[in-house]
């Protein structure tokens, strides 16, 4: 039970960070809303690499919150950027090219820091 209660509060954590539901999460991970809402309620946990990508996710959420509030985090995630080529890092993430996605956001996080 441990397990499904980690999983829960990392949910839990992207979605408050990032004001993603439960739908984008899903998305992003390319998984049904309802399978999310089994990890949530402890009904089940996500495959070895399914959660690899739920922590990757919640690694960069985590990192856009020096940079967003929720909302355009959320924006951020979902909208084509100059950075990545113009494509999305949510498409990025749920093709599991989590490395140019952290690149991004370092990226921006050196320009705030400069």
């Amino acid at each position: 039970m441990n397990s499904s209660n980690a999983i829960a509060r990392r949910l839990e954590s992207i979605q408050t960070k990032a004001a993603l539901r439960s739908a984008d999460v899903a998305n992003v991970l390319n998984v049904r809303p309802e399978t999310v809402s089994r990890w949530n309620n402890g009904k089940a946990l996500p495959h070895a690499s399914t959660e690899r990508q739920l922590l990757e996710l919640e690694f960069i959420v985590d990192k856009l919150t020096d940079l967003y509030e929720p909302h355009d985090a959320r924006l951020w995630l979902f909208s084509r950027q100059r950075l990545l080529q113009e494509r999305t890092p949510a498409d990025l993430i749920q093709q599991g090219q989590i490395d140019e996605v952290l690149a991004a956001v370092n990226q921006l996080l050196d320009g705030v820091h400069l």
